[in-house]
């Protein structure tokens, strides 16, 4: 086995605790800036550096994690979560399989060919895995980023092999702060204003995720012709660097490396506050809704990160508590967006529990956060002056912009060529569902991708786009918090 070598990163200062910028600095561009950028020289004497897929195997031992399973195939409709598969499996055992070593023919992953399918431990939160090793918590330092007290306690693993992807999606809550580890993965990112292009869809329902129909990778511009329309943002983002994803922007993350390691942490914003409500109404309505369906149709229309559909009880119980939060914060005037919260620990607490929260044993009233204001303007081009751009801040562009020589990233020049080498390299169009044992036939798509695209008649998943779409839901929320004001 070849053992990674934790990267040698370029112009790292001299002295140890020199660093581009101060935590107040790095604090005040996280929670301000609105573009997408790259944050470098920031990390170099963070432990975490060194958390290989080697380091981890050994600090874990023979504990295993859950690995989602999907086909290394670009097809015109997204991958989502609930048509992948899912084994448990030890970092050994994967390591084993990501170098196509005999002995994972007898292991989980035996009936998934490494050409064919990639894997991915997604979402895994670290203060669950490393429970038993708190002392590992330290070597995350978010406290670098005017975060203090943040450490891997408030953050999460993703391990992946080459073509592990997360679906094109949005993250209802807070800003995202991501470190790459090990192996590079490209993001492609699109600006809160994109949302219409981007057919949003809360099918698979996801508390915290607003997904998109649209399969970036390969888009399918005849049933989503709107989508030419997106400004993507496109970036590789290499060990050591750490990526800012401002609210609500969309993102598609692939792994383009053997093995990827990243660690990311999500900051909690006011604004959540009111995307709680936002939330709480959205799963009312798509609970009740998709409950009363006939149980036979076998719609996977739920997450695997969700578990199960709580009740309609509790999802009333949600949505009082979500309103009544509003009104405590706002009473505490502090303007929307500039500022972090003023219930950190509270919203942190939250934050935390943004994915799988059963899993990592949070009650769910306990988890309830926030969802979107998709009218969010980008910086004007004065205030981007302001920002201090340079070779250890970078702005991700537009494809459309050319590069240049100081503070900025673009790639390519048109979404729609996104991926055109892959697509010509990886297998044909295949779709499949995939069980815990071998490979199945998938339900029959028709010939665009899409399931059921002859069906002339409206369903209810055509029902619920309509009355969940985030402007929607938006809207209601405003409406149910002047009623509730009154």
């Amino acid at each position: 086995m070849v053992l990674f070598t934790p990267p040698v990163l370029n112009n790292i200062f001299e002295g140890e605790d020199a660093k581009p910028f101060t935590p107040e600095e790095t604090k005040e561009i996280v929670m301000s800036l609105q573009q997408p950028a790259v944050f470098c020289n920031m990390v170099g004497d963070w432990p975490a550096l060194h958390w290989n897929v080697e380091y981890l195997s050994a600090v874990l031992g023979g504990k295993t994690i859950q690995f989602r399973i999907g086909l290394k195939t670009v097809d015109l409709a997204p991958q989502f979560e609930t048509s992948c598969s899912y084994v448990k499996a030890t970092l050994d055992e994967f390591l084993a399989w990501s170098c196509g070593q005999p002995s994972c023919l007898s292991g989980p992953f035996r009936c998934y060919e490494y050409s064919k399918y990639w894997a991915y431990a997604d979402y895994k939160y670290i203060a669950r895995i490393f429970e038993d090793k708190p002392e590992i918590f330290k070597d995350v330092r978010w406290s670098d980023f005017g975060f203090p007290g943040r450490t891997g306690k408030d953050s999460t693993l993703w391990i992946g092999s080459e073509g592990a992807n997360t679906p094109c999606h949005l993250d209802s809550y807070g800003c995202n702060l991501v470190l790459q580890v090990q192996g590079r993965k490209r993001w492609h990112l699109f600006p809160p204003g994109d949302t219409r292009f981007l057919y949003p869809t809360r099918i698979p329902y996801e508390e915290s995720s607003v997904f998109s129909k649209v399969n970036v990778a390969n888009p399918d511009l005849k049933r989503f012709p709107q989508f030419k329309n997106t400004t993507a943002h496109v970036v590789t983002l290499s060990p050591g660097q750490v990526l800012l994803v401002p609210r609500h922007w969309w993102h598609y993350v692939e792994s383009i490396d053997p093995i990827t390691v990243s660690i990311n942490s999500w900051i909690e914003l006011d604004a959540d506050h009111e995307a709680r409500v936002e939330e709480a109404i959205t799963r009312v309505l798509v609970c009740a809704i998709k409950s009363a369906e006939n149980p036979s149709d076998e719609d996977l229309w739920l997450n695997p990160t969700e578990v199960e559909a709580t009740s309609h009880e509790t999802n009333l119980q949600y949505l009082n508590k979500a309103v009544s939060a509003y009104f405590r914060c706002q009473k505490t005037d502090v303007p929307e967006q500039a500022h972090p919260s003023s219930s950190a620990a509270e919203q942190r607490t939250s934050t935390s529990c943004k994915r799988k929260k059963r899993e990592v044993g949070c009650e769910p009233e306990s988890c309830r956060l926030p969802t979107h204001e998709f009218g969010l303007s980008t910086f004007t081009a004065e205030k981007l002056q302001k920002i201090p751009f340079g070779p250890h801040l970078v702005q991700v562009l537009p494809q459309s912009q050319e590069i240049s020589s100081m503070g900025t990233i673009a790639v390519r020049s048109d979404s729609r060529d996104l991926h055109e080498n892959d697509r010509r390299s990886r297998c044909t169009k295949k779709q499949l569902v995939m069980s815990n044992d071998c490979e199945k036939p998938a339900h029959q798509a028709d010939s665009d991708g899409s399931p059921n695209a002859s069906q002339t008649a409206l369903s209810t998943n055509d029902l619920l786009e309509c009355v969940v779409n985030p402007h929607v839901i938006s809207l209601v929320a405003r409406l149910l918090l002047e009623r509730a004001r009154v």
